[in-house]
């Protein structure tokens, strides 16, 4: 997968192009995956995201994003990690979305170990955190196994925040993840 920036034993990212916007609109259409991120987005918000939180964020901030997570032996996008800031924040975040096929498989765990490792060992970020709904009870154990630790709550000022504040605060700090994970 010559495309492929960062890899795990059974996952790569790719940087997402204008050619997956079909792929992006089916995993925004679906109430089960969006139901903890701002909900369903049609075509339009999602074209919308894809070339400005996406495509433009690439360029304004080299070696951060929104990737595709796309499943090595098969060559499937299965959904995206993301290691970006918090939209109206300073604060870098780790996070993921995945079509429901693929939940349950530790995807969203080893992809995310991967990009705190990399966040840390190759770009050497002092700290990544991480939100998540309070509700959403299966991405705080992914962020608890991948390693960060929950801070309570925190309230965000931006929209795409605002019908889910307060939300879960997870933290990971670069040498106390890194020694708990040794390469």
């Amino acid at each position: 997968m010559s495309e492929a920036w960062l890899e795990t034993e059974r996952l790569a990212l790719r940087r997402f192009t204008l050619d997956d916007l079909d792929t992006l609109a089916r995993l925004n259409a679906d109430p089960l995956v969006t139901r903890y991120l701002s909900g369903v987005k049609d075509r339009a918000a999602t074209e919308a995201l894809l070339r400005t939180r996406i495509l433009e964020y690439y360029d304004q901030h080299p070696g951060l994003g929104i990737w595709a997570t796309v499943e090595r032996q098969s060559g499937e996008v299965v959904g995206f990690h993301v290691l970006n800031h918090i939209q109206g924040e300073t604060d870098l975040q780790v996070g993921y979305a995945l079509f429901t096929e693929h939940w349950g498989k530790g995807y969203a765990t080893e992809m995310a170990v991967a990009l705190l490792r990399y966040a840390y060992a190759t770009l050497g970020l002092p700290q990544v955190n991480a939100i998540t709904d309070r509700d959403n009870l299966a991405s705080q154990r992914v962020l608890l196994k991948a390693g960060l630790e929950r801070k309570g709550e925190r309230s965000f000022a931006h929209p795409a925040y605002a019908a889910s504040s307060p939300m879960a605060w997870f933290e990971s700090h670069r040498d106390r993840w890194l020694a708990g994970h040794p390469a």
